[in-house]
C-alpha cells in the first residue's frame, strides 16, 4: 500500500512541479533501465526503441562508461572550461574524435547538448566569414533556441517565437535549383545528413555533393548536423561518411556523452580560432566540456570503435528494415518504411493512426513515439546493440498493433 501511495505522490508531483512539455506525457516511473530495456516503478519492462531519443546507442548502464565514470569521480569533477584548464579525459577525447572524423577536423569545441553545439557554430561561421546569412532546409531541425529555430525548418515551431535571427532562409529538401540562394551573403547552410524529426528523410548524396560545391563557389560555410547521425547510429561512425561530402563543421551530442550531458562543434584550427580574438573568449561555457561528461564519452567511443558498433547498426538495422517492409506488404495503413543503419520510420496514413500505434506499443511493452514534424511518421532510434531476439520481438508486436488499426 505505501509503495502505491508513494507512486502516487510521485506521479502528482511531477504533474505539479516539473514542466510538461506536451499535454500527455509518457508518464513512465523509472525504477531502472539496462540494456535495450526499462523497468518502471511496478516492475513492468519496456523494450525501449527511442534509446532516449537515440542517446544511449550502446544501451543502458554500459560497463564500461560506468567504470569511467566512477574512475573520474574520484580524481575530480568541475574545475574549469572551456580551454582554459589542462585535463586529461577533455583533451583525450578531442584528439580521439579529431583523429576519427580525419581533415579537415583538427580541433573540437565542447557545450553541453546539440541546440548549443548549434549556436556556437552558427556563431563561428558568422564571425569567420563577416557575414550574417544563414541557410536550412524544410522539416530540418536543429534544437529549440532562437538560433536553432531559426535554421529549423517548421513553421509550428518557429512561428509563435517569431521574429528569429534576420537574414535566415528555409529552402526546399534536395530541390537543387533552390540552392542559388546560397550567395555571398551566407555564412553558413545547415543540413542533416538524415532528417530525424522530419521523418527520416535521407539526404540524396548527389545533392549533398552539388551543396558543398556551392557552398565552396561562394564561400559560405558547410554545416553537418550529426546530432542524430553520429557515433555510429546511421551505419557508419559519421554520417557524412556515407556521401563522402565533408562539411566544414561537424556537429555532434546525443549518444556522444554515453548517457551523458555532451555536445560538441569540429572544424579546422583555422575556423575556431577566430573564437580567440576580437574578442578573446567570443564563445564561452561553463559546463560544456564536463570532466565527467568526456570521461563517459570517451568510453563510449572506445566502446564504439572496439566493438565495431557501426557495423553492426548496419547489419541490425536492415534486419529491422526488412521486417518493417514485410509488414508494410501486409498492413495497408503502412504508407512507406525508411531506414539509415538504426534510424528508422514508418509513415501511416493518418495522424489519428499514428498515435493509436504509439498507444498500442507501449500498452504492450515497445516505446516507440512519433516525430516533431511528421505526425503520421513513427521514428525508431534503439539502441544499435539491440539482439536478433529483441528486433524479433518488437516486429512481431508492431505487427499485432497494426493488425487493430
Amino acid at each position: 500500500m505505501s509503495e502505491r501511495r508513494n507512486a502516487a505522490a510521485l506521479a502528482r508531483a511531477f504533474r505539479l512541479h516539473v514542466a510538461q512539455t506536451s499535454t500527455a506525457p509518457l508518464g513512465l516511473a523509472i525504477a531502472s533501465a539496462r540494456g535495450a530495456w526499462i523497468t518502471d516503478t511496478k516492475g513492468r519492462r519496456y523494450l525501449d526503441l527511442l534509446a532516449g531519443m537515440g542517446v544511449v546507442n550502446l544501451g543502458h548502464g554500459n560497463p564500461a562508461v560506468i567504470r569511467a565514470c566512477q574512475t573520474q569521480l574520484r580524481i575530480h569533477l568541475h574545475v574549469m572550461v572551456y580551454g582554459e584548464y589542462v585535463f586529461e579525459t577533455q583533451v583525450r577525447l578531442a584528439t580521439r574524435l579529431a583523429a576519427l572524423a580525419g581533415p579537415p577536423f583538427e580541433s573540437c569545441y565542447f557545450t553541453n547538448s546539440g541546440t548549443e553545439a548549434i549556436e556556437g557554430a552558427l556563431k563561428t561561421a558568422r564571425k569567420f566569414t563577416g557575414r550574417s546569412g544563414l541557410v536550412g532546409f524544410a522539416l530540418g531541425f536543429h534544437g529549440d533556441t532562437f538560433g536553432a529555430l531559426s535554421v529549423g525548418g517548421n513553421p509550428v515551431y518557429r512561428d509563435p517565437f517569431l521574429p528569429l535571427l534576420p537574414h535566415a532562409t528555409i529552402l526546399p529538401w534536395q530541390d537543387e535549383a533552390a540552392l542559388r540562394a546560397i550567395d555571398r551573403r551566407t555564412a553558413a547552410v545547415v543540413i542533416e545528413p538524415v532528417q530525424a524529426e522530419g521523418g527520416v528523410r535521407i539526404a540524396d548524396p548527389a545533392f549533398l555533393r552539388i551543396l558543398r560545391a556551392r557552398c565552396r563557389e561562394v564561400g559560405a560555410l558547410l554545416i553537418f548536423d550529426e546530432v542524430v547521425t553520429g557515433l555510429g547510429r546511421t551505419g557508419t561512425l559519421f554520417g557524412f561518411q556515407q556521401s563522402g561530402v565533408r562539411p566544414d563543421i561537424l556537429v555532434l551530442a546525443k549518444a556522444l556523452g554515453g548517457g551523458l550531458p555532451l555536445g560538441a562543434f569540429l572544424a579546422s584550427r583555422k575556423i575556431l580560432s577566430t573564437l580567440t580574438r576580437n574578442p578573446p573568449l567570443a564563445h564561452v561555457t561553463t559546463f560544456g566540456g564536463h570532466p565527467l561528461s568526456c570521461a563517459a564519452a570517451l568510453a563510449a567511443l572506445e566502446e564504439t570503435v572496439t566493438r565495431d558498433i557501426p557495423a553492426r547498426a548496419a547489419k541490425s538495422g536492415a534486419l529491422l528494415l526488412a521486417g518493417l517492409q514485410s509488414l508494410a506488404a501486409r498492413h495497408r495503413i503502412v504508407r512507406a518504411v525508411r531506414g539509415a543503419g538504426m534510424l528508422l520510420a514508418i509513415e501511416l496514413a493518418t495522424p489519428n493512426a499514428t498515435r493509436k500505434f504509439a498507444a498500442g506499443c507501449l500498452a504492450r511493452g515497445i516505446i516507440v513515439n512519433w516525430t516533431l514534424h511528421r505526425d503520421t511518421v513513427i521514428r525508431m532510434a534503439p539502441p544499435l546493440t539491440l539482439t536478433r531476439a529483441e528486433i524479433t520481438l518488437a516486429l512481431a508486436t508492431m505487427d499485432e498493433v497494426l493488425g487493430t488499426l
